[in-house]
């Protein structure tokens, strides 16, 4: 029997789409609605939904920004004495004209560009947060509403200050995970200067909630797939893989600790008593442990054993002579 239609039964199929009249779903039984043959059935593909970031890559992005979100608060208002909150409400994997649709009209677009790739993202935020912003940088009382407006080449310069200490921020944190710095290049008001990336370029959108005073509005970073793809192994890893150790500062850790001092106690025997009886302990008593004389002795450095001995002297002093290592169960 043959599967394939031929170019007059797929015209029909589309004539009848035109119509309205779709193939009905079949049951389990294969049997349509009336019971008669299975009907062929369309599968719906939704092409703005691309899936180039891998779930590692999209995951770790998330977390990324959510160490921006929690870092900012305290470095704006130590540089700009705005209180100003960030926090991540929405991650989505679009093309770059989908995920450039979900910004806000009203938005001032700030490109940022990655070093050394050579990539760019657009960091955006809306005109009322940014308004709100510059009546507090310039001293005025933005604890009030304050009214939508365009903004002025001194506003645009006001921003650009504010913006490059969330991109200097970020940038940061980039550089821990993947050894890629960011920098703050243009600030656009208008979006039909905005050039970022190709249409179907995939693109991650993470969306935030930005809080300033009495303003609460939205701020979008978008990343376009070229911006990480030189450095995409970076935000692929997994949790228990970690980034690779500098063996001069692993040195510089152990010989560190090599300087820390450790208590070391050992133990002959121990046993198990009811608070009742260590009371009623007095001066002569005896207490039977929990091991024979000949047993060894337990090594501890604090409360972890370390080595097995023997108990014994050295001169005058008592000492224990090592046997061998304390085996860790995993």
């Amino acid at each position: 029997m043959n599967d394939f239609l031929s170019p007059d039964e797929i015209e029909k199929l589309f004539a009848h789409a035109n119509e309205g009249n779709l193939p009905m779903q079949a049951d389990r039984e294969g049997r349509g609605p009336g019971g008669g043959k299975r009907t062929r059935w369309l599968r719906t593909v939704d092409f703005t939904r691309p899936t180039k970031f891998s779930t590692d890559q999209e995951r770790r992005l998330r977390r990324l920004l959510d160490t921006f979100c929690q870092a900012i608060p305290q470095r704006v208002m130590a540089e700009h004495r705005l209180p100003i909150e960030l926090e991540v409400i929405d991650v989505q994997q679009l093309t770059w004209t989908n995920a450039f649709k979900l910004v806000p009209d009203n938005s001032v677009y700030c490109t940022v560009e990655t070093a050394p790739h050579e990539g760019r993202m657009l960091l955006t935020g809306q005109l009322p947060l940014l308004c709100t912003a510059v009546e507090g940088l310039l001293g005025g009382d933005a604890t009030e509403v304050v009214r939508e407006r365009e903004l002025s080449d001194i506003d645009l310069i006001l921003v650009r200050r504010l913006m490059r200490t969330l991109v200097e921020v970020l940038s940061g944190l980039w550089f821990d995970q993947a050894e890629v710095t960011l920098a703050l290049t243009d600030v656009l008001a208008l979006a039909e200067t905005v050039q970022i990336a190709a249409g179907a370029e995939p693109t991650l959108a993470l969306t935030m909630e930005a809080r300033l005073h009495r303003a609460s509005d939205v701020m979008t970073l978008l990343i376009p797939y070229a911006a990480i793809q030189p450095s995409s192994a970076a935000f692929s890893l997994r949790e228990e893989d970690g980034p690779n150790t500098d063996a001069r500062s692993a040195a510089a850790v152990r010989e560190g600790l090599q300087r820390v001092d450790v208590t070391l106690r050992t133990e002959v025997a121990d046993t198990v008593l009811t608070l009742e009886q260590v009371l009623a302990l007095r001066p002569g008593d005896e207490i039977r442990l929990d091991g024979a004389a000949d047993d060894q002795v337990t090594v501890f450095a604090d409360r972890t054993p370390v080595h097995h001995g023997r108990a014994g002297r050295s001169g005058s002093r008592r000492a224990v002579q090592i046997t061998e290592r304390v085996e860790v169960e995993p």
